[in-house]
């Protein structure tokens, strides 16, 4: 056999006639649909209880419908990859609410409100997906809130799993003042036509997908597997440029321009054609290789738009031209205008952290001050939509009172943490109190500090909190103190931006978790000291003095 038959063989691809299993996962979706396991989760495991769960249902199908096992409380880092999954896990679920869009009308904002003081223990973080995500979820309770979220056209479907997940898309959709296209009309029509269909609910792995025309290109669309982003075509027409292929984990990669022009009308053909070829030709022997970026980095962008066109939408689409470049901040926090003459007011919870109290002050403030509908954002942040002028003052005091910012501090507004040991079984490290324990104290020893400056901090090499296009990136693992001891502490990225470039690595940079705070304080005083005008902190640190980033 010529080697290059057995590499492709090697790799499982579909398309290329090899269908045998290749691994324990593979093997456990031929065996059954995840799609099914919701049935035997109502008929079956919510009354007879947890301990009636097929484990290839518990670490496998369930998280087709959004329920992951959370970490068991009281096992520190060092557990996390040395126990089995069975030791790991706790009895109660981690539950991830997709919200494609980010999109929440009132009643859906109250039901979410109502299911996390009533199932989850008030939990409720904001995710940089848009999601709700909830934690201590009996699986004897599933059932109750699945009925209450699809009576307000809320689902946990495909939320997690080898499936199409939730659809990112500008919380600004069709009111922005300044946005190309409203990308609410494709993502509604992909979610309707395509998600919950046994024809794509067994990827290779898990298919990350944004749709928008926001001009601050806040949906991150360098790193997700396939992304639709507004352009204007030299003719006037608006559409669609397509980005396929990005990741990060342990080999980000930037997603890679297909160089076409798509009408609105097209985007649902088109994006089923990419996940098809993901589906068909997608490596699926070695989960670390399975995403889309891998068979991009192999294909290039050219042969992937010609087997896009050739063999899935049987029709050659038009060049098309780059979207505009990102505005400095890819975010929506404060108060701007809409394109109707009303104003959206954008706030910073703490690293994502709410609860179903705060979520439902959230909406009683949006039905006072605003139309009541609101948004999630990609930055674990959200916003209250349709202010009149004259309420957005009020708006933002009561918003505040409850310890939600709309003017916050650059800290407050763009640091992210992932889940962190608290809930999840892969973190080494403690996130989110840690996360907002460095807020506040930087917050106190750095008050004028008024540059743009993300820091995203993630429990494990993952990287769900995007720690390697953050300017401060933190990589949580055990480190070994002064003392010798063995602590949580995490590796350092410095200068990393989407689209550009990823964090640089200063050989053996690490801070233990108590040094946090001195060590962000020390660099972000360098840089504050040494920047030009203009300068962002990434250009910085490509030409700082590695002593200066220590």
């Amino acid at each position: 056999m010529p080697p290059a038959t057995k590499r492709k063989r090697g790799e499982g691809q579909w398309a290329l006639g090899y269908r045998e299993p290749l691994n324990k996962n593979e093997e456990n979706k031929k065996n059954d649909d995840g799609l099914n396991v919701r049935q035997r989760i109502i008929d079956v495991y919510s009354k007879a209880g947890f301990d009636s769960i097929d484990p290839a249902d518990l670490r496998g199908r369930m998280r087709w419908y959004g329920l992951y096992t959370q970490r068991r409380p009281g096992l520190d880092g060092g557990k996390t990859g040395a126990l089995p999954d069975e030791e790991l896990d706790d009895r109660y679920f981690m539950l991830r609410v997709r919200i494609d869009g980010g999109q929440l009308d009132p009643a859906q904002l109250r039901v979410l409100a109502d299911i996390a003081t009533k199932y989850a223990r008030g939990t409720a973080d904001v995710t940089d997906r848009q999601n709700i995500q909830y934690h201590w979820i009996r699986i004897e309770d599933v059932p109750a809130i699945w009925d209450a979220l699809e009576a307000v056209g809320l689902s946990t479907m495909e939320a997690c799993g080898d499936t199409p997940r939730v659809i990112l898309g500008c919380p600004l959709a069709g009111i922005a003042a300044d946005e190309v296209i409203d990308g609410t009309p494709q993502i509604r029509d992909i979610h309707d036509r395509y998600i919950g269909l046994p024809e794509f609910s067994n990827l290779p792995r898990k298919f990350k997908s944004a749709i928008s025309g926001c001009t601050a290109h806040c949906t991150v669309h360098e790193i997700n597997d396939v992304a639709f982003v507004g352009t204007v075509h030299e003719d006037g027409r608006v559409g669609y440029q397509a980005f396929v292929g990005g990741g990060l984990s342990t080999n980000p990669m930037f997603a890679k321009s297909l160089g076409v022009f798509i009408e609105p009308e097209q985007a649902h053909e088109v994006w089923k054609g990419i996940i098809s070829i993901f589906r068909d030709y997608g490596y699926r022997r070695l989960r670390h290789r399975a995403r889309i970026k891998f068979l991009m980095n192999d294909w290039g962008p050219e042969k992937f738009r010609e087997v896009l066109e050739r063999e899935y939408l049987g029709y050659a689409l038009p060049d098309g031209p780059e979207p505009a470049a990102p505005l400095p901040r890819r975010d929506h926090v404060g108060v701007h205008p809409q394109n109707d003459g009303n104003f959206y007011v954008g706030f910073a919870p703490r690293v994502g952290r709410l609860n179903g109290e705060l979520l439902g002050v959230i909406g009683d403030l949006a039905d006072r001050y605003g139309s009541g509908r609101v948004r999630t954002t990609v930055e674990q942040k959200m916003v209250i939509l349709d202010v009149p002028a004259e309420n957005t003052e009020a708006l933002a005091d009561a918003l505040a009172a409850h310890d939600l910012q709309v003017h916050p501090s650059t800290f407050r507004r763009q640091t992210m943490a992932c889940t962190g040991i608290e809930f999840c079984k892969l973190a080494i490290v403690e996130t989110k109190q840690r996360g907002m324990d460095l807020i506040e104290d930087l917050e106190k020893r750095l008050p004028d500090f008024d540059q743009p400056l993300t820091i995203n901090i993630n429990g494990c090499p993952n990287a769900c909190a995007r720690i390697q296009v953050a300017d401060i990136g933190l990589k949580g693992q055990l480190v070994i103190d002064e003392d010798g001891r063995q602590v949580e502490g995490f590796q350092i990225h410095l200068g990393g931006q989407v689209g550009a470039s990823f964090g640089k690595k200063v050989r053996g940079l690490k801070t233990t978790s108590a040094g946090l705070t001195d060590y962000v304080e020390r660099v972000v005083r360098n840089f504050d000291a040494q920047r030009s005008d203009g300068e962002t902190f990434a250009a910085w640190v490509q030409r700082a003095d590695d002593a200066d980033l220590k």
